[in-house]
Parts: C-alpha cells; structure tokens; sequence
C-alpha cells in the first residue's frame, strides 16, 4: 500500500499510537506522520504510508492552524493542562483590552523559546524524557511566524483563539507566554488542529472510521503520490524522456508538457497519472551537466500508487 490518510487524531493518543495503528491497518511497517500533535491535541494529522513516507518533509513544511483554549491564573511545567501547576496568581482584572494588546505581541515574525516538555533532542536525548527526569537544559531560540490570531472567545478565565502559523510553532508556549506577559500566568487546556499544509478538517476522517474499513476489509481512502502535492505545478513525460529520468536523467523543460514553471518553483513530473519524480526548475544553473530540473526525488513508474 502507498499513499496519504487525512486523519482527524482523537485526543489522549500520541502521534506515533495513530502510526502504529495505521501499521496494523496496512499490515505495513513503512508508515509516518507529517507533524506531531501532543496526545490531548485532535486534529488534522496527515499519515503516509510506503513510498508516500518520501514525501513528509515536504507535507510537513506546510503552515499549520489551530483553534486553542487557555486558562488564565495558572501555570504549569507542561505549558498544558496534562502537566503539574508551579505557580497560581489572580486573573480578575484581566479584561478584553489587555488580553488584545498581549495577543498583539505574538503575531508576525518572533523568538519562541521551545519549551521542555517536547520531542526536540539534546545530545541525541529527547527533552521531554530530560524533563521527566527534572531536569532543564538550555535550549536556543527559535523564529517562528503567526500570520494571524483570532480570539474567538472571551470568558475569563477561559480564551479561545485561532492561530495560523508556521511549522515548529508551540501553540501551547503561546498560551503560557500570554499569561506572563499578563502576569497571572496560563496554560492551554484545549488543542484542534484545523489545517496543515493544504488538508484540512473537510479532508479528514476519524481513526475510527479507518479502523472500521480495515476490519471490514474495504479499502481505505488513500490520496495517490499524485495527489499528495497537487498544489505544485504538474507537467507530463513520456518516451525516451521518461526512461532517462527514471535512471535520474534530469529533463528539458522542452520535453515536457505544461506550462513553464518559475525559476526555483517545486514541480510534479507526471507519467500515465502517476508520480515519476519531484523536482525543482532551475533553468539558469549552469552547474549542472545537462536538464533544466533538479531531481528532489525519483519514483518507479508501478501500478500501486494508491
């Protein structure tokens, strides 16, 4: 099996419990997701499967949105309301205004310091397993980008926002940053991821309703290597010109058809509707030997692409 489920995670499952189910569904070991969601986050979590996998990193440059709810007055060591409270302050005099003006400080470009409690490594160990273990490690700033955070509702101590932001962004370091900026602290208690990439929630179906076409043995909806990336550019090869590139012989723009990409655009090479290769249009490089593309990835021409 090859391809890309859309799933809507169901809370209190981490993101590698949705891939090993997916194992099981797909009698198949080759299985990965395109951005971890912590275990009482829901939401859009695209999974790939055979040669799909070969594409997360590119699935898993895409923007990401979320809706997120945070209690003011506390803080805890998690950011989330799965971790232990360290401190506890009033949050009365907190009104829309003030709330407003802080949220104003985390839309654009900004640092954001990773917090403790997540997958990045240190010397090759998780920090989540350091933090476990009580013990807090430096940690490197990191820019990130909020193009937009909507407060959807204002019932204090409870907000609710939505945010559309780059990968790598922690939405719960957003809900606890507020709350020091506001001085009473606070921690995200609610997490749905919307979108990421191009799919989102009209495009997923719950793990269960997977789990019930496998145990039926149905097939499962999968998106083909085709379709993964649909929002690049797709143009067409065949012939000759298709046997070279399966041996990694780059193409002309001239032997494909379509139209012409913008230099450096990321583009799909096409072949009887499947996905031959993945490339970037680099028609001015005169390093290389001969083509106007540069080979990202190069895949068999076979029936099962899903």
């Amino acid at each position: 099996m090859n391809g890309l489920l859309i799933i809507d995670k169901p809370a209190g499952m981490t993101s590698f419990d949705v891939v090993r189910q997916v194992r099981r569904m797909t009698k198949t070991r080759r299985v990965g997701h395109a951005g971890t969601l912590d275990p009482m986050a829901t939401g859009v979590l695209p999974v790939a499967v055979g040669t799909a996998t070969r594409l997360i990193e590119y699935l898993m440059a895409g923007d990401k949105a979320y809706r997120a709810t945070l209690k003011l007055g506390s803080a805890t060591d998690t950011q989330d309301s799965d971790g232990q409270v360290i401190e506890e302050k009033s949050w009365q005099d907190v009104d829309l205004a003030s709330f407003s003006a802080a949220v104003e400080n985390f839309i654009g470009d900004f640092e954001q310091l990773p917090p403790m409690y997540s997958a990045l490594k240190k010397d090759g160990q998780p920090l989540y397993k350091l933090a476990r273990q009580g013990i807090e490690v430096e940690r490197e700033p990191r820019m990130v980008h909020v193009e937009s955070l909507t407060i959807n509702e204002f019932s204090p101590p409870y907000m609710t926002f939505t945010v559309a932001c780059s990968k790598g962004t922690y939405v719960r370091t957003i809900c606890h940053d507020i709350g020091q900026i506001l001085g009473c602290g606070a921690h995200m208690t609610d997490l749905r991821r919307l979108s990421c990439g191009r799919f989102d929630l009209a495009a997923s179906h719950p793990l269960q309703v997977y789990k019930e076409l496998s145990e039926q043995g149905r097939a499962l909806p999968f998106l083909s290597l085709a379709d993964i990336l649909a929002d690049w550019k797709a143009l067409t090869v065949d012939g000759v010109i298709l046997e070279r590139l399966q041996n990694g012989v780059a193409p002309h723009m001239a032997d494909l058809e379509g139209d012409e990409p913008v230099a450096g655009d990321k583009v799909r090479l096409i072949a009887e509707d499947k996905l031959v290769a993945i490339a970037r249009y680099t028609p001015e490089d005169e390093s290389k030997r001969s083509g106007d593309f540069e080979l990202l990835k190069v895949f068999p021409l076979v029936d099962d692409q899903s």
